[in-house]
């Protein structure tokens, strides 16, 4: 009892610093009572990069790199864990404590709530746990499972479900299947009122990073060496890339040798194939997509240079099939050899781990966040092979955020915002140094933050 009474009479800090740690990149800032993304949350490279002139860039300075060919990248997070914590402190260090931090704080006078991803490994939890009181030393602290912050925000909206009446607003939403595809994975999390069943959480070893490394090896078979153009392909892959609603009638399409025959190939009211002007880092820093123009490309050098009316040289690539394929390995990782079912039926298979009385409340509100969210034709593929492998009786019915990168940074905001429920879950420095880690990890491992 007396432990209990010294935990109701602590005080918080005022500031909260909510924090999606993610592999490509930080979404970062502080919690208010009516958080908006657009101007509250900033979106910070999570890397160590290093240019081909030998400097070095560090997190938020990546943005006045004028430069982005052959650079070599060094990410703290590998498969979805925070693993390098050397390189996070450099990082951290330049977001939240440096003079021209984005996202300045004191952490003595901040607490912290951050998103990890789930089931991460307990020796990575206690490494995170030390850092953020001993190194950095934050007033207080919550590590929750990051999907499960997502039931804090509008789902009913998204999905077309009756407005919440005002006393609920600030407590999760009851059922949310939440798809998290980012840059080193995707997860499947079934959430039932903030927490997420642990059984039933599965895991596709398939993310932006992948897709981005198979583009880069088939671009360099069929048309340049871009091995080293990380940056670059990542831009082309965001650009260019969709999700095919037919591939076998898109392959098709085009097998008929459109490039050699100086044919259109469409796709609705565009064409499938593109071409992508290269950014020289120079007068362009960002790749042109432009209409596939065969004359031009007949012209092209075997460098891919082509010399335009201007006289100024240009490095293009035609893209195909290059546009669809690589996103398909979400729903067929089957194709370059992935012994994993695909995207839908990894969703079915978290159903199985399910009483069958959830099912139509979870199938009847799936959010899908992450950066593959993106992909134009994404939801309606998604949601079609869902609706075939689901029972006849479900419902299914999916959505995207409105912002898929900062929809886990907005629902931690918030519950941060929710001061009664948020002094529940915080633990602060003063109990971690009582207690130790071993009782800190215990506080944590029941995931629950509704």
């Amino acid at each position: 009892m007396p432990r209990q009474s010294k935990a109701i009479e602590r005080t918080l800090p005022e500031r909260v610093l909510v924090v999606d740690n993610g592999a490509y990149t930080i979404k970062a800032g502080f919690a208010n009572p009516s958080p908006d993304p657009d101007t509250d949350c900033h979106v910070i490279p999570n890397c160590i990069a290093k240019s081909r002139d030998n400097r070095v860039w560090i997190g938020a300075h990546m943005e006045n790199c004028s430069d982005y060919g052959d650079m070599a990248f060094r990410r703290p997070v590998q498969k979805g864990f925070l693993v390098n914590w050397e390189a996070e402190r450099e990082i951290w260090e330049k977001t939240f404590l440096a003079k021209d931090a984005k996202v300045k704080c004191d952490p003595h006078d901040t607490s912290l709530l951050l998103a990890e991803a789930p089931n991460c490994p307990v020796a990575l939890q206690s490494n995170c746990d030390q850092m953020v009181f001993e190194e950095f030393e934050f007033a207080a602290y919550r590590r929750c499972v990051g999907p499960s912050l997502n039931a804090f925000n509008d789902i009913a909206n998204l999905v077309e479900d009756p407005p919440r009446t005002s006393d609920l607003d600030s407590l999760p939403v009851e059922c949310v299947l939440v798809i998290d595809s980012g840059y080193s994975h995707t997860t499947v999390t079934p959430v039932y009122k903030g927490r997420p069943i642990q059984q039933a959480i599965r895991r596709l070893e398939m993310g932006g990073k992948l897709l981005t490394n198979y583009m880069k090896e088939m671009l360099s078979v069929r048309q340049m060496d871009v091995r080293d153009e990380t940056f670059l392909i990542n831009q082309m892959k965001e650009d260019t890339c969709y999700v095919s609603s037919n591939l076998r009638n898109d392959i098709e399409s085009i097998g008929k040798g459109p490039l050699a025959a100086g044919r259109k190939v469409p796709r609705g009211d565009e064409d499938i194939v593109v071409d992508f002007v290269l950014p020289d880092y120079s007068t362009r820093m960002r790749g042109e997509l432009r209409p596939h123009d065969p004359t031009t490309m007949a012209m092209r050098t075997k460098l891919g240079v082509v010399t335009n009316a201007d006289g100024i040289k240009e490095y293009i690539m035609a893209l195909g099939n290059e546009r669809f394929t690589v996103p398909e390995l979400l729903f067929n990782p089957g194709d370059i050899g992935m012994k994993q079912a695909g995207l839908p039926e990894t969703v079915m298979q978290s159903m199985s781990g399910l009483p069958p009385g959830l099912w139509p409340s979870m199938l009847s509100n799936i959010l899908v966040v992450g950066g593959n969210a993106k992909f134009d034709g994404f939801l309606a593929r998604l949601s079609s092979e869902i609706r075939q492998l689901a029972p006849a009786e479900c419902p299914v019915r999916v959505a995207v955020a409105p912002d898929p990168i900062k929809s886990t940074w907005l629902g931690g905001a918030r519950l941060a915002g929710n001061r009664v429920a948020l002094k529940e879950l915080l633990v602060t420095r003063q109990e971690y140094q009582e207690y130790g880690s071993a009782w800190l990890l215990k506080r944590f491992a029941v995931g629950n933050v509704s």
